[in-house]
């Protein structure tokens, strides 16, 4: 799958909408994380070489279609102006405002950037005439949020058939996104193992069964781990389950069998009575879990054997951590997970979400393959399934 390349548009001195995935994890009016606003960066600046007449746009949370200080952008362009050593202009009339005018009298040193998008419900709606207005401005039309991809809101296809095909194109992070995550799919060097966590199966239903076509292990944790136990026949004590997707254990592991993947559960844990940071940890030396615990990560027995099958293997990816990674006493896991990453020789790429929260605390982000921006985008484009904000750049 290739997009068309940022690199061949004719863009020098022209208007430049650029759909940036901004939408990063605040805390008390802090950035938390800046892994999508690193990713970003390279095209932001290469078109900052081109033209200073750019409108950079971007949501921040789900704010529904009503302002919100709390998820405002401009916290955002502050730090974009300390990592591109340019004025951003931070424009949050836009619907009112005649853009134009204000692309028109940017200096060399500034670019724009829009207020959060999502505060006009037209943007999830993927409202035509929101997107006309959106375009009307500009002369080329470039989409670096891969993790907003799988959404067909006005910023990310909408407003794109308003440019002629040549003159919309995807950027880098876009780019090396699509690349990384199709290798997964179409020529994995084997073995493969695929390591599944985070809570829940049902969110992770359709990548698991596509990723069975390719990988040879599928190692479990995380609170999802503790259906899978169930299913088998172990005892989990008062851990999370879902107990009504035990036809989706069961529709795994039939399709696990039939192509001869090795699927691997946690044989020890980390528990506690309650599900509480303070909660004293217990060592659970086996796969049953007694009445009473609950599991809130793995155990040393299951790292080590995760730690070999994933040293053994010439792809890895990484979806879910393997505990309450937040919680320092049930972190181990995940961390353990991050150092075989680090360590693997093979392709390792960690697909989004909460696995690059624990990949960053470990400080292993650069020692990986790929780092996935994309959140659901990426289980969406495991999956299989098309994704309108990808599917509207191909060349």
């Amino acid at each position: 799958m290739e997009i068309r390349n940022l690199e061949n548009l004719p863009i020098d001195g022209k208007k430049i909408f650029l759909r940036l995935d901004l939408n990063v994890p605040l805390s008390e009016g802090k950035i938390t994380d800046e892994t999508r606003i690193e990713g970003a960066l390279p095209t932001l600046e290469f078109i900052l070489g081109k033209t200073n007449k750019v409108v950079v746009a971007s949501h921040l949370g789900r704010p529904k279609g009503v302002s919100s200080p709390s998820m405002s952008l401009e916290i955002i362009g502050s730090r974009l102006a300390e990592l591109t050593g340019k004025e951003v202009v931070f424009v949050d009339d836009y619907t009112e405002q005649d853009l134009s005018q204000v692309i028109d009298h940017l200096d060399d040193n500034q670019f724009i950037l829009l207020e959060n998008l999502r505060f006009h419900k037209e943007e999830v709606a993927n409202d035509p005439i929101f997107s006309r207005e959106l375009a009307r401005h500009f002369d080329f039309y470039v989409n670096d949020a891969f993790g907003a991809a799988h959404r067909a809101h006005a910023s990310t296809e909408g407003m794109a058939h308003h440019f002629n095909s040549d003159c919309r194109a995807g950027g880098f992070l876009m780019a090396k996104e699509i690349r990384a995550l199709s290798r997964l799919q179409s020529d994995p060097g084997a073995p493969f193992t695929v390591v599944m966590g985070g809570s829940k199966v049902s969110d992770k239903i359709g990548v698991t069964l596509n990723l069975l076509n390719k990988c040879n292990n599928l190692l479990i944790g995380g609170a999802m781990a503790y259906t899978f136990l169930k299913y088998k026949g172990f005892n989990v004590g008062n851990s999370r389950v879902e107990d009504d997707k035990m036809d989706l254990v069961e529709a795994i592991y039939r399709n696990a069998e039939t192509r001869r993947v090795n699927i691997v559960l946690p044989v020890d844990h980390m528990g506690a009575k309650e599900f509480e940071e303070s909660a004293k940890p217990v060592q659970i030396e086996s796969e049953d879990i007694p009445e009473g615990l609950m599991g809130l990560d793995i155990g040393q027995k299951t790292i080590e054997k995760y730690q070999e099958i994933i040293g053994g293997s010439k792809t890895v990816l990484w979806n879910g951590p393997m505990g309450v990674f937040e919680w320092e006493a049930y972190s181990k896991g995940s961390r353990a997970i991050a150092v075989s990453m680090a360590e693997c020789r093979g392709e390792t790429v960690v697909g989004g979400g909460d696995s690059v929260a624990a990949i960053n605390m470990a400080g292993l982000g650069e020692q990986v393959s790929h780092i996935s921006t994309g959140g659901g985008a990426s289980l969406e484009f495991l999956e299989g399934k098309k994704l309108p904000g990808v599917m509207i750049l191909l060349g």
